[in-house]
């Protein structure tokens, strides 16, 4: 195939879960001839969900590519996972495409997860068209889903193909801009022409008018030519239509049944004419080696540069690199050079992927899509490019884990296998953490949601042989005192030969920073000098424990202010016991106190619940900061303040309380003291724990 980067169309398929996504690849797949038969997510043998997880669960949860060829074009398809859990990947998989294409069921019109990718596609400058899927089953209905996508959208959302409806069935559809009709005749979505229906085309006139106009908007030269009474010429009308796509004044629209494979076929030739190529497609922020800020707009004459935006593990061939070139041509010459790890890598087997079938090429060109195996330092978010001439692509902003569990093995003695495996899953899922919490003795696992972290959990058995269960995390309480006391502290021990003798009076009061505050006010030299660090450490030793759970001391200010010594007995050790003693003895008569974290919240939400969710936050002891109208129509940010151990699972609770399309970010502000009720539970716990 003789292909120039114009002929490239990425195509990004995003949406809600369980509208048809990894249908209408397999259908414009099947058409073109690169599979035999179409595959179904819910028999797990579909092209693009192949991994185990995947077909166990009959749903996508990678992100992750497949192609064809159609009418000398190629058609990279990025599907994406539905489920907000892996926002990570629907961003990376918009970041390679040129065009979102939003599926939607025809049956349940305007979807969340449809809302969500169009407000992500429309943040990050990619061209939006819909493909209004399910026309198939019973209830389905194209003009409300069509109506509800222009009450919110406006009217750049235009049709370009409509169903033609004879008992309820979809038989056929009208190409809007020929002023064409067609009936359904064939398997892999033929279609033979047939008279227009009378009702249609007054409305098919109507929405030609407003995409021709549209089309003339975006260019002087057609403006002239519509303004003169001209028609457009095939060539005209295809740039045209392109320029308006890209620049957003036209939200196309194509309608179709994926499982029956309906209006696929005809979606593909409009996409082949009308989508951005990846020259016309989003522009990507690179730094040169100097420093030098630049926008790589796919044009072939540049220096090499590819950004990784996925890494899968093959159980065969090991860790595989998906990567669109944004500048340059990718040759398989030897080497390639990691300007993020600064690095050089060695090529072998460069290759296009079409789910986890490659077929090896030996140069993948500007603006195209292309794998590589078993590379040894490349990780998601790297760039590829040449030694001589370095350039780092500018990775999106990816979404912060905003739910964090406890991870523990179900057999004891695991631990260290659960570490090893998550971090080895991180190379195909990059928006988890998992960090090793020595204070509270816990694993902790952070992502967005329970889903994704269930997931990795499945993984974690299926690739590395190791169960583990997910539970509340353990909250890092402090101590604290409230007032002023005076202590003694006084070890003296006599043993044969030298005794050890140590004495201290120590001021303890509450103090402004968080580590310990030591100061010493000795006069007179009744604690010698060179013993003075030896108390400090005595108190750095214990305040990780306090008196009343257990929990490390904060604020806390330690003063020596007298003491004696000995001759003979006393020495450095002697003087850190006899601070350890005044510690014990002091903390529990300066009124000591259990603090909480409190972490500051950013809740956005739609305004309909914003009733709802004040109440909720009320009710988890949390507190309003102020109400701000979100950047996003018809949404609200709400700035609050909880308390940690409250909000543990509120990702998964806001998004039932806002059917999916309310988020929230997180950060630990400050400690307060824990009201005395729930104090006492906590306390008590931890007795009865020891």
């Amino acid at each position: 195939m003789n292909l120039t980067t114009e002929k490239i169309r990425n195509i990004t398929v995003m949406g809600h879960g369980g509208v048809g996504k990894t249908a209408i690849v397999e259908a414009a797949l099947y058409n073109a001839g690169s599979i035999d038969r179409m595959g179904r997510s819910n028999e797990g043998n579909t092209v693009t969900d192949f991994d185990a997880e995947e077909i166990r669960r009959g749903l996508s949860i990678s992100t992750s590519v497949a192609w064809c060829e159609w009418k000398k074009h190629k058609i990279n398809f990025i599907d994406t996972p539905g489920d907000f859990d892996f926002l990570g990947e629907q961003i990376l998989g918009m970041f390679a495409g040129d065009t979102a294409l939003i599926v939607m069921s025809a049956k349940d019109g305007l979807s969340v997860g449809a809302e969500k990718a169009i407000r992500n596609a429309t943040d990050m400058n990619i061209p939006v068209a819909f493909f209004i899927n399910r026309m198939d089953e019973a209830n389905a209905n194209f003009e409300k889903t069509f109506q509800e996508l222009r009450d919110v959208y406006g009217q750049r959302v235009l049709p370009l193909a409509l169903p033609i409806i004879d008992n309820e069935r979809m038989t056929g559809l009208i190409d809007v801009l020929a002023g064409k009709a067609y009936a359904f005749a064939g398997k892999r979505g033929e279609m033979k022409p047939i008279d227009m229906p009378s009702d249609m085309a007054d409305r098919i006139s109507e929405y030609g008018e407003q995409i021709t106009e549209q089309i003339a908007e975006n260019d002087e030269h057609l403006m002239e030519k519509y303004f003169e009474g001209e028609a457009f010429t095939a060539d005209e009308e295809e740039s045209g239509m392109r320029k308006a796509i890209t620049a957003g004044s036209i939200m196309p629209v194509f309608v179709g049944s994926a499982q029956e494979n309906l209006g696929v076929s005809f979606a593909l030739d409009l996409f082949t004419r009308f989508f951005p190529t990846p020259v016309d497609g989003h522009p990507v922020k690179a730094i040169k080696q100097s420093g030098e800020e630049i926008l790589l707009h796919s044009e072939a004459g540049g220096p090499l540069a590819a950004f990784v935006f996925k890494t899968f593990v093959d159980p065969f061939v090991g860790r595989i690199s998906l990567f669109r070139v944004f500048s340059g041509t990718f040759n398989d010459t030897g080497t390639v050079y990691n300007a993020n790890q600064e690095k050089d890598e060695r090529v072998i087997g460069l290759n296009f992927q079409s789910g986890k079938k490659q077929v090896p090429t030996d140069v993948i060109m500007t603006g195209d899509i292309g794998a590589i195996a078993k590379l040894s330092d490349t990780v998601t978010l790297d760039t590829l490019t040449e030694k001589s001439s370095p350039i780092k692509i500018m990775a999106p902003e990816m979404p912060v884990p905003c739910l964090t569990l406890a991870i523990l093995p179900v057999n004891k003695g695991e631990e260290d296998k659960i570490m090893q495996g998550l971090i080895r899953l991180q190379d195909e899922d990059i928006v988890f953490s998992i960090v090793n919490d020595a204070e509270t003795r816990q694993f902790r696992l952070s992502g967005l949601g329970e889903v994704q972290l269930d997931v990795l959990c499945s993984r974690l058995k299926s690739k590395f042989g190791v169960e583990a269960q997910l539970s509340e995390p353990r909250i890092a309480y402090r101590e604290t005192i409230r007032k002023k006391v005076k202590v003694r502290g006084r070890h003296k021990k006599q043993t044969g030969g030298h005794g050890q003798f140590g004495d201290v009076w120590i001021e303890f009061e509450p103090g402004t920073q968080q580590e310990l505050e030591f100061t010493e006010e000795i006069f007179g030299g009744s604690v010698p000098k060179n013993y003075f660090p030896a108390v400090e450490k005595g108190l750095q030793e214990v305040v990780s424990e306090g008196m009343l759970a257990g929990y490390p001391v904060v604020y806390l200010k330690a003063t020596l202010v007298d003491g004696s010594y000995h001759d003979v007995d006393s020495n450095e050790l002697s003087f850190k016991l006899a601070a350890r003693i005044a510690y014990r003895a002091g903390l529990p008569l300066a009124d000591p106190v259990l603090l909480e974290p409190i972490d500051k919240l950013m809740v956005h939400i739609p305004d309909d619940f914003l009733g709802d969710i004040m109440g909720d936050l009320n009710k988890r002891r949390g507190r309003i900061m102020g109400i701000h109208p979100d950047p996003i129509p018809t949404f609200q940010a709400v700035e609050a303040e909880a308390p940690r151990a409250e909000i543990a699972k509120y990702a998964t609770d806001l998004k039932s309380m806002t059917q999916g399309r309310g988020w929230f970010t997180v950060e630990f502000d400050r400690y307060e003291p824990v009201p005395q009720n729930i104090s006492d539970k906590i306390i008590a716990a931890a007795q009865s724990e020891e």
